[in-house]
């Protein structure tokens, strides 16, 4: 998985999988979810990321772990 901040272009991509995009779908304004061959999701990209977030907020990111999926 692998989290990237493009200021330039005002935006996240957050990777979840290696497999290519085989398809994208805007789910809500500005957010964007890749899906693989498979139709999983391999990634997510959110738009307009300075109007999504306070000002300094990324970079103190945190991950909390939240449980094991099917745990």
């Amino acid at each position: 998985m692998k989290l990237t901040v493009d200021q330039a272009a005002d935006a996240l991509y957050l990777n979840l999988d290696d497999a290519p995009a085989e398809d994208s779908r805007e789910i809500a304004p500005g957010v964007i979810l890749d899906y693989g061959a498979n139709g999983k999701v391999v990634g997510m990209e959110m738009l307009h990321l300075s109007k999504r977030v306070a000002k300094g907020s990324l970079e103190r990111l945190q991950v909390e772990p939240a449980g094991l999926v099917g745990a």
